[in-house]
């Protein structure tokens, strides 16, 4: 670790010397975009690249400067973690967003990461009519559905641009999820995400009293029931796809009217999943970009020399690749589909701000998993990881024994990746939580498809290895978050199940597939470059802030991009 820190100390004080010694070419950009394409592995786009156009993924990356070896350097590569992570500049242990949901530790209860229940959404009366089953049941972790940043521990990018322009810098965040427009729009902008029960875009109290009258009109304007009684149907001949001839996978989902092969039907507005199955099909970026664009025109974004800031964030490629895998028509067609929607994006930020005008800055929020089922037809080990028949097993029935612990005294509850332990049980017993997290952390480490149990008495200790598993376990360690044991599964093996539902295929390790993502810069007259040298996503929010003219965020440990600078016209 003190190789790799010594390392990034020298460029850092490299770059520093670089961009002290030189003045910015150009005034800040008018407008700051920052693109998040959740579970857009770094090969994705060149590995299903064929057929797409000039004006999306192929205009940034022959335009921009590409950085082709990014990574995100947490263990826990989920939504919440890596959205947050691109927005502050730090790791999980500084913002506290380590994982999509946790433990409270005074209270008992579980915890999904924005939930807020001093802020509802606005015209709710605290509820969003999101039904179960809709492909996200993280969010059923929620006691409350109030929304709000509140838990995020530190400053954003966008909070940043607010704190140095004032009041008259507007900061927005668009997603499907709620927790991706709300990690980036921080604390002092306003974010809008997608209902999938109510069939509209949504926001909390925590932003705004009520809803401006072009939200509103929008929601009015029919275009999220245009799908209805329509079908997502492959885009290009089959000629441009990879996967023609492989569209009925027996690993895939089956979800009841929506199958496993093309067309997939979306079914009558009303119907009980119709919004859900918006979010996993194309249709949910679309959406998305079509909202983005009138927050532009109605709210003034990139109008004047006070630089505006505006996260979007595509969900729909995550959504896709839960249910299909990463190798699938499915995700192949969604990927072709995307690029079609920001071709037209850029394009029309072209036409209201100026492309020049514009940083671009695009990346994902994670990596992605390939399905068990697609590794083993390949001949490489795969496996799921089933913690209920693992926490069966008799190992942990002599612990029990061993430390006179009634069944659930002795784990509280598993949340992906962490075991919590009861401690109040463990105390009440006169036990060092230490030793007990010791003991249930060697059975556990014997189950399948577990290469690491890493207690959190080790980590406050740094009693650790120093290589680069730990050191991803190290950055997402938040004591008051955290829990008691980070499970590290073996490469290919995920936990499967999503509150009951069984998915195709998962993310949230810290081997590369899931850390490995895209980023490029580009817009704001930068020349085209690329750059091999591996870089982590912890640099997105210091460069930005560089070239803004701002201070980094509060917890930023990430240093500014030299090469970005170098691209400056």
């Amino acid at each position: 670790m003190r190789h790799s820190s010594l390392v990034r100390l020298g460029g850092f004080l490299g770059g520093a010397l670089f961009l002290a010694g030189q003045a910015l070419a150009t005034e800040p950009p008018r407008l700051v975009l920052q693109i998040t394409v959740d579970q857009l592995r770094g090969d994705l786009v060149s590995r299903y690249g064929a057929g797409m156009g000039k004006g999306g993924f192929h205009y940034l990356l022959e335009h921009g400067v590409v950085f082709t070896d990014a990574h995100h350097r947490h263990a826990n590569t989920e939504t919440v973690v890596g959205h947050t992570t691109l927005a502050t500049g730090t790791d999980p242990a500084v913002h506290g967003m380590i994982s999509n949901v946790w433990i409270d530790r005074k209270s008992g209860a579980t915890v999904y990461n924005v939930q807020d229940a001093d802020y509802p959404l606005i015209g709710d009366k605290g509820g969003d009519k999101d039904k179960k089953g809709e492909i996200d049941p993280t969010q059923r972790a929620a006691t409350t559905k109030g929304r709000s940043p509140r838990a995020i521990l530190t400053t954003t990018i966008g909070d940043e641009i607010r704190l140095h322009y004032g009041p008259k810098a507007k900061v927005f965040s668009v997603s499907v999820k709620d927790r991706a427009a709300i990690a980036m729009g921080g604390h002092t902008g306003q974010a809008y995400w997608f209902s999938k029960g109510q069939g509209r875009f949504v926001t909390s109290t925590y932003y705004r009293k009520d809803y401006p009258q072009w939200v509103k009109d929008w929601n009015a304007s029919g275009k999220v029931g245009r799908y209805a009684g329509g079908e997502w149907k492959l885009m290009l001949a089959p000629r441009f796809y990879l996967f023609a001839n492989r569209d009925d996978q027996p690993w895939e989902m089956n979800l009841p009217g929506w199958g496993r092969t093309f067309p997939h039907h979306y079914g009558p507005a009303n119907g009980k999943f119709y919004g859900g199955l918006l979010t996993m099909s194309p249709a949910g970026d679309e959406l998305t970009a079509d909202f983005a664009e009138t927050l532009i025109e109605n709210e003034g974004l990139g109008q004047d020399d006070i630089p505006d800031y505006l996260s979007i964030s595509f969900s729909s490629t995550d959504y896709v690749e839960h249910v299909f895998g990463p190798s699938s028509l499915e995700a192949e067609d969604n990927l072709k589909r995307l690029d079609r929607t920001l071709a037209s994006l850029l394009q029309y930020i072209d036409q209201k701000v100026g492309l020049k005008r514009t940083l671009i800055v695009l990346a994902a929020d994670h990596g992605s998993t390939e399905a068990v089922g697609y590794m083993k037809s390949l001949g490489i080990d795969a496996g799921e990881f089933d913690f209920k028949k693992v926490s069966a097993q008799p190992s942990l029935a002599k612990l029990r024994k061993r430390f006179h612990l009634k069944q659930g005294e002795l784990i509280q509850g598993f949340i992906k990746p962490y075991v919590y332990l009861n401690r109040q049980a463990i105390a009440k017993a006169g036990l060092k939580l230490g030793e007990v997290e010791q003991a249930v952390a060697e059975a556990l480490q014997k189950a399948p498809g577990v290469a690491y149990a890493v207690t959190a008495d080790a980590l406050n200790r740094g009693a650790l290895p120093d290589n680069p598993v730990m050191r991803a376990v190290i950055a997402n360690y938040n004591p008051q978050r955290s829990g008691d044991i980070y499970l590290v599964f073996q490469p290919h093996w995920y936990v499967a199940d999503f509150d009951g539902m069984h998915v195709t295929s998962v993310h949230g390790s810290p081997w590369s597939y899931d850390t490995y993502v895209p980023l490029i810069f580009a817009g704001y007259g930068l020349k085209p470059a690329r750059v091999y040298r591996r870089v982590e996503t912890v640099d997105v929010a210091p460069t930005i802030a560089e070239l803004v003219d701002s201070k980094p965020p509060s917890g930023a440990v990430g240093v500014p991009l030299l090469e970005v600078f170098q691209q400056l016209k």
